[in-house]
């Protein structure tokens, strides 16, 4: 079988425009290397948004709104919190009479909200240690006992006009009566409660109560 040879003629229009773009892209590659090589190195050029660890903390960690902030959050929108049912194994459960704005003066499991930025892990220790002064408490120790929604007519500051709108994320968890439990800042008084006898008192709030029906 004889081969068979091609020739591929291009009219002369086109090769000469062949060759204008390559002197094009020679232009650009050497107007790219010129700045490139203007720039300073990366680790100068990155410097300004390398933030060491304090900076890190106070940028990403946990943030707590001032007040006037967080009426407006409260305004505009629902919170998401973490209720701690605690139980002493007779099985007792641990109330706190609320001295705060909503629910005041009512009979509460005691729980807090989450702040900006702040872990659930994080969340979960903080408010063990705020509202029962059990410190180094963690998540992974409780149970996840459910998601719930609590609505108030009131609000943490008396202003009118609107309630407040809880997510809450309740865990159970079981703690010696013998421990001294309480964080007297936040509640005035605790005390343990029989199931049968929480859901009986008129003075415990229908949200507690909603955990134990």
């Amino acid at each position: 079988m004889q081969a068979q040879s091609f020739t591929h003629d291009e009219p002369a229009s086109v090769c000469d425009r062949i060759d204008e773009y390559n002197g094009l892209f020679s232009v650009a590659l050497g107007v790219f290397r010129q700045c490139r090589d203007s720039l300073p190195p990366a680790s100068a050029r990155y410097t300004r948004f390398t933030l060491n660890p304090a900076t890190k903390r106070a940028t990403y960690g946990a943030k707590m709104l001032s007040e006037a902030d967080f009426l407006t959050v409260v305004r505009l929108r629902p919170l998401v919190s973490i209720d701690l049912i605690v139980t002493d194994g007779n099985p007792r459960i641990l109330v706190g009479h609320r001295r705060n704005r909503p629910a005041q003066g009512t009979w509460f499991v005691p729980g807090g909200r989450i702040a900006k930025n702040e872990s659930l892990d994080a969340a979960f220790r903080r408010i063990a240690s705020n509202e029962l002064g059990v410190a180094s408490m963690e998540r992974s120790a409780a149970r996840f006992f459910g998601v719930y929604e609590h609505l108030y007519d009131d609000n943490f500051a008396g202003a009118e006009g609107f309630g407040t709108h809880y997510v809450v994320l309740a865990y159970a968890m079981t703690l010696s009566g013998t421990v001294p439990i309480g964080r007297f800042d936040q509640h005035s008084e605790y005390q343990w409660l029989l199931p049968d006898e929480l859901l009986a008192r008129d003075d415990v709030h229908e949200n507690t109560k909603a955990y134990f029906r």
